[in-house]
């Protein structure tokens, strides 16, 4: 609490919170906010359950399901980010352009935002054009001009919320993006807390739900352990006189995160899993019923979710992080891995140790995602209520609180004030980037 009261004695520190805290207000109001010719009790009916409109429903923060001006969310920013970084691999003049420094990333930034509109606008049309398909319509809507004013408006919602996120970034605090799918996702904790409360019976009365809330707690406890944990490489650099100064000759390490992917792969291996539930509710075909049935739950679910994230934590990490880079730079700074030749011997080093400290990061993303599933079958736990407290949005949530801490506390101890935890408790939290 006295690390909480010192954030008002610092003026800068006191307004970025209080804009953040604005900002995210207005997302949350503009939620509520709907888009015209939209029969919201039938287009309940569209968002059950077990599709891949609860991933786009859960970054949006419900929009999704009440058809709002927000209702893409941040995702198409998202995916036009995540598009970029992977063109950064196959074509070279956009890898060049993010080695240009802040000149090259204002560029991809642009071009990201670019990327985000055209997104927006074909995810309008498909939507558009599948709820006249299924009939959610008020009468006398629909056609051309049904889909021209639904694309307009869901683009201009993203490009606002994508305009805010970015306010957030440069004048309040935290990463305005992840902020923005942040605030989605804890508006549903109380009503997850109140389904546990009402359905206490399911899982063992007032002591099953004690307990379930110390499940909970070890489950934050675990994510931040993990987040936070890195390989250190020790790094020696060697003495150079540049004039009349001698530079280097210090030690220092270089720091691999066990999960060097985030909360990408789980997104990733869910939306490619819950396709083609999506695509029989579209379908009338039997065996496209028998395929989302198979992949909604049970074991095949579980297994196939588990080998799609371990997949792509491996993929995802071998496109933003590329050790032949890091091997050069550190050669052309004079450093070396101590008993490691510079160089092809410094980057396969490299490449061994992130290779065996991924299969740590992607085994405890799978625990952490497959835990509704556990939560359900084992214990009895109602599915939405598992989800609320597991997987990719306990994820998601730790991992942006635990950044935005570590910003506040920068700001706390620039000025000579104590941290969160303290003196006593180590010193600073340094978030997950570490």
């Amino acid at each position: 609490m006295q690390a909480v009261g010192n954030i008002a004695k610092i003026p800068e520190l006191r307004k970025r919170v209080l804009f953040t805290l604005l900002m995210l207000a207005v997302y949350r109001i503009g939620i509520f906010v709907p888009t015209p010719g939209i029969n919201a009790d039938a287009l309940k009916r569209i968002m059950s359950s077990g599709t891949v409109f609860d991933i786009f429903n859960l970054f949006s923060g419900g929009a999704l399901e009440r058809f709002s001006v927000f209702a893409l969310g941040i995702m198409p920013y998202i995916s036009a980010s995540i598009i970029f970084q992977l063109l950064a691999v196959a074509i070279p003049s956009i890898a060049e352009m993010q080695k240009e420094g802040d000149a090259g990333r204002r560029k991809i930034t642009q071009y990201t935002r670019y990327g985000t509109v055209v997104l927006s606008l074909i995810q309008g049309f498909g939507i558009s054009y599948g709820l006249e398909q299924q009939g959610v319509l008020l009468s006398g809507v629909g056609g051309l001009n049904f889909y021209l004013t639904t694309m307009i408006t869901l683009a201009a919602g993203t490009c606002f919320l994508m305009w805010l996120g970015e306010q957030i970034s440069e004048r309040g605090i935290g990463n305005g993006i992840s902020l923005i799918i942040f605030a989605g996702i804890v508006t549903r904790i109380p009503a997850g807390f109140r389904d546990a409360w009402n359905t206490k019976d399911q899982f063992g009365g007032l002591f099953g739900f004690l307990i379930l809330l110390i499940v909970i707690a070890g489950i934050i406890g675990f994510i931040i352990y993990f987040e936070r944990a890195h390989r250190r490489i020790p790094v020696q650099y060697a003495k150079r006189i540049v004039g009349r100064k001698m530079y280097g000759g210090q030690e220092s390490h270089l720091p691999l995160k066990i999960n060097m992917a985030g909360v990408i792969p789980p997104i990733f291996a869910s939306s490619l899993i819950l396709f083609p539930a999506t695509i029989a509710q579209f379908s009338k075909s039997d065996m496209m019923q028998s395929v989302s049935a198979a992949l909604s739950r049970g074991w095949a679910h579980d297994f196939l979710y588990a080998a799609l994230i371990i997949f792509f934590c491996y993929f995802y990490t071998a496109v933003t992080f590329n050790p032949v880079d890091v091997a050069d730079n550190m050669r052309k700074f004079g450093g070396y891995i101590p008993g490691i030749r510079p160089g092809k011997s410094t980057s396969d080093y490299i490449d061994s140790i992130l290779t065996r400290i991924t299969l740590g990061g992607a085994l405890y993303i799978t625990f952490v995602c497959l835990l509704p599933s556990i939560l359900s079958t084992q214990f009895g736990i109602p599915q939405l209520l598992a989800s609320t407290f597991g997987g990719t949005s306990l994820l998601i949530v730790v991992g942006v609180a635990m950044d935005t801490i570590a910003q506040i506390e920068a700001h706390l101890l620039s000025r000579h004030y104590e941290g969160f935890l303290g003196a006593k408790m180590g010193g600073r939290f340094k978030g997950r980037k570490g």
